[in-house]
């Protein structure tokens, strides 16, 4: 059984990402809760109400994408 060169598409063809993009993006997202997680704790002991704002604010990006991110698969998985 032989592979018809003719009839492959490639991802650019195709318009898609490549897996290892889609893998970045979460983990750049996954990275953010984390780190505001970490800011958020430090920023209660230090008292710092300014650092706790900035520290939410992050991890709520951060959960945004991710969010944004498992919608984009689940929508890709359903094509």
């Amino acid at each position: 059984m032989e592979i018809d060169k003719n009839k492959i598409m490639t991802q650019d063809e195709m318009n898609e990402p490549a897996p290892i993009d889609q893998v970045e993006d979460r983990v750049e997202a996954e990275m953010k809760v984390i780190e505001g997680k970490a800011k958020e704790q430090v920023a209660h002991g230090l008292q710092d109400e300014k650092l706790e704002r900035e520290a939410q604010q992050l991890k709520q990006e951060g959960e945004r994408s991710l969010k944004a991110a498992k919608e984009a698969e689940d929508e890709k998985v359903k094509r």
